[in-house]
This record gives structure tokens, C-alpha cells and sequence, in this order.
């Protein structure tokens, strides 16, 4: 049995107002050995040849998102390959007296998927959920986006980086709120932050 919190937002449409959504707890990760073992029991299929399997329809959807292809599976969904500026590559601006960015500067920053929508009514048909005890709150700043800035320039001031536990230290912002402001700061030219390192060892310096 699954089970679900209600969890607390910031309503988009009234400042200042949260709104309650519910949000499914994810009870651990299904990998790939787990998933192949319970599609092969009671069936003909050998594990290996389902592994085998699997490992061709990747590399397969690979070659062809690479050559700019989308990929539907029936059943599954749709898989559409995104691009993005190599880290550390700065955008390239609407003045055509800016710096263009090249194919070396651009590269495959991602692979969106949309669900086909029998795979979300199946799912949905075999699911029976239960509500956990205690709800997800958001963790609201009581400084302004200028504020919070602010803070943060302060920050470096006296120290050579700024991480993102900092930020939220410093702000009162979740953890996910904080890394998606610095890194709305550090895309900013005027907001004085950037970044330097990537993955975990990113962190924020003065630009």
C-alpha cells in the first residue's frame, strides 16, 4: 500500500498564501535487477535475455534522440531529448553584438519523458493509498527575494563561496527553494553570483 502527505506550496496566484497538494511518500527505488526478476517469474523469458533486451532499447533510443528523433514506447511514453549551454558556457543574448554560442558550447542537458496515459491509469488502477501521519510544510523567508540577495553578497563579502545549505541558512528557504534561486541568481548578471564546480561540489561565488 502506498502512502501520501499533503503537502504545503506557496499559492502562485496569491502572494503569500500556501495552498495544501497531495504528494505520494516514495517508499525507496525498483532497479533494474529487481524489475527483471518480477517480469520473468511465471513467464519464458530468461533474465539475461530480458537484460539484454532492455540495454539494445536503450542504446537504440540513444542513436536516435541523438540524430534529433523523438522515441514513443507503447505503453510506457514518450521520451524527447533537450538541449542545454555546456556548464560554464554563458547565454547567448538577443543583441546580435553578443558572443553566439557554437554547437561546442551546447550539448544534451536532458531526457524528458511524458507518460502515456494508460500507463498513468494502470498504475492508478493498482494503487491503494493511505495517508501518512503528519503533514510537509514549506519553509517560508521572511526576507524579500532584494533581502535575500542581499544577504547572500554580505556572505561573500567574508567568504570566498556560498553553498546552497548556506543560502538556506541564511534566508529560511527549503533546501530545493534555495538551490533554485541561487541558481536563478548565478543565470542573473546584475545579481553579482555566480558559480563555479558542478554536481555536488557546485557553489556560488561572487561573479
Amino acid at each position: 500500500m502506498a502512502k501520501y502527505v499533503m503537502q504545503e506550496m506557496k499559492n502562485l496566484h496569491k502572494e503569500g498564501e500556501t495552498i495544501l497538494y497531495p504528494r505520494m511518500v516514495i517508499d525507496g527505488c525498483c532497479e533494474t535487477e529487481e524489475l527483471v526478476e518480477m517480469i520473468t517469474k511465471g513467464s519464458t523469458l530468461r533474465k539475461g535475455e530480458v537484460l539484454a533486451s532492455l540495454q539494445l532499447i536503450a542504446d537504440g533510443m540513444a542513436t536516435l534522440m541523438a540524430h534529433g528523433r523523438s522515441v514513443r514506447l507503447e505503453g510506457i511514453g514518450l521520451f524527447t531529448p533537450s538541449l542545454s549551454l555546456v556548464e560554464g558556457k554563458e547565454r547567448e543574448e538577443p543583441d546580435s553584438n553578443s558572443p553566439r554560442r557554437n554547437a561546442q558550447s551546447i550539448e544534451i542537458g536532458n531526457i524528458n519523458f511524458r507518460a502515456e496515459k494508460s500507463l498513468v491509469q494502470n498504475t492508478n488502477f493498482q494503487c491503494s493509498l493511505q495517508r501518512q501521519k503528519g503533514d510537509w510544510r514549506c519553509n517560508k523567508s521572511k526576507h524579500s527575494p532584494e533581502e535575500r540577495l542581499a544577504l547572500a553578497l554580505k556572505h561573500l563579502d567574508s567568504n570566498p563561496t556560498l553553498t546552497i545549505s548556506e543560502y538556506e541558512g541564511l534566508t529560511g528557504l527549503s533546501h530545493t527553494a534555495a538551490g533554485q534561486e541561487l541558481k536563478k541568481w548565478a543565470s542573473t548578471p546584475e545579481s553579482g553570483i555566480y558559480f563555479k564546480g558542478r554536481g555536488s561540489h557546485k557553489v556560488y561565488v561572487k561573479r
